[in-house]
């Protein structure tokens, strides 16, 4: 509970001794936890009026009271994402107090406690590549599913931060089920679409990728390709092409597919040189599960929701925030505006 003493009481107190006699009650009841009583020997008058006077206080403004109850924020929140974007279900974590070294421990422990009963049916789970992922499945807890496949969803090979990659977060989230999985043995992005028609042709990357469209569940990273790129920093995108993918309207990516603000893949010749499960296929998949957050990814995340990816998004409390915000003002701008 948060209690704020406001200059706000002038209104209605005709004696300005009242007003500072209200104050300094306010100030030993809220501030100094004195009790009624204690206040009112000080003072030389009744407890019912120091009580009386605390309720006046509150009827003039000069306290505030606000009650801070993150679990009602955290509800309402994943309600409006649910009901905004046709979401099967939206995890919000409560990141207030939370220092930001520590959420991507936090928010992977809630993700890797979500997908561990969304995964209990699933013969094949999809996965994608990036940091909140490999927190994820860092955090997975041991369990025995010797039936399960984890299958990556797009290329990856290289030697730079190579826990992040698809096959790397695939074969360690393979132990901790106890299962087994797939690798899929070609980098995310090649020269050129030809390349990229010619390496989707040979029999075990195509085995790989036939399998990806086919999984249960899908587990995603949203990536901002212009803060904090993973696929700048690995060496998949050039400083040029960033500058090519911003003129072409780019603010996201999912599964190394470029997309615009209103979620549609971008024209960018870049999209048809990733070697992965397309955008389209991973639109068909049953439950598609998105794991991202961080202020600098919000239109990111709002371009993926719009284009209907997702069946549910895990984020943090200010990030949910931020994308509602944009959002709703968007629709103000935009009365006409349809989810893709």
């Amino acid at each position: 509970m948060d209690c704020r003493i406001s200059p706000r009481g002038d209104r209605g107190m005709q004696d300005r001794y009242n007003k500072k006699f209200l104050i300094k009650v306010c100030k030993l009841y809220y501030f100094d936890a004195w009790t009624q009583e204690k206040i009112a020997a000080k003072f030389g008058v009744s407890r019912p009026i120091i009580s009386k006077a605390l309720q006046k206080a509150r009827e003039e403004g000069i306290v505030e009271i606000v009650i801070h109850d993150d679990e009602y924020e955290v509800l309402e929140l994943e309600e409006t994402l649910e009901k905004e974007f046709g979401l099967t279900e939206a995890i919000v974590v409560p990141t207030r107090d939370i220092a930001d070294e520590m959420i991507y421990g936090v928010v992977g422990r809630t993700a890797a406690q979500y997908v561990s009963r969304a995964v209990r049916s699933a013969k094949r789970i999809g996965v994608s590549w990036g940091m909140t992922l490999y927190h994820t499945v860092k955090e997975f807890s041991s369990e025995n599913r010797e039936d399960v496949k984890v299958i990556p969803l797009v290329g990856g090979m290289g030697a730079t931060k190579i826990e992040l990659h698809s096959n790397q977060i695939a074969y360690e989230l393979s132990k901790k089920l106890n299962g087994h999985c797939e690798s899929l043995y070609s980098p995310a992005i090649v020269e050129s679409a030809e390349l990229r028609e010619m390496l989707a042709k040979v029999p075990n990357i195509a085995s790989v990728l036939e399998e990806g469209k086919k999984c249960d569940v899908a587990l995603v990273g949203i990536g901002n390709p212009f803060a904090r790129s993973t696929m700048e920093e690995t060496g998949y995108v050039s400083r040029n092409e960033l500058e090519e993918l911003k003129a072409h309207g780019v603010v996201g990516d999912i599964n190394s597919f470029f997309i615009e603000a209103d979620g549609r893949p971008s024209g960018h010749p870049i999209n048809r040189r990733v070697i992965g499960i397309g955008l389209d296929h991973l639109k068909k998949i049953k439950n598609v599960i998105g794991i991202a957050f961080g202020l600098y990814k919000v239109d990111s995340i709002l371009a993926t929701l719009r284009g209907g990816y997702l069946n549910v998004l895990i984020t943090d409390h200010s990030t949910a925030a931020q994308v509602i915000r944009n959002w709703e003002q968007f629709k103000r701008q935009s009365p006409t505006v349809s989810l893709g």
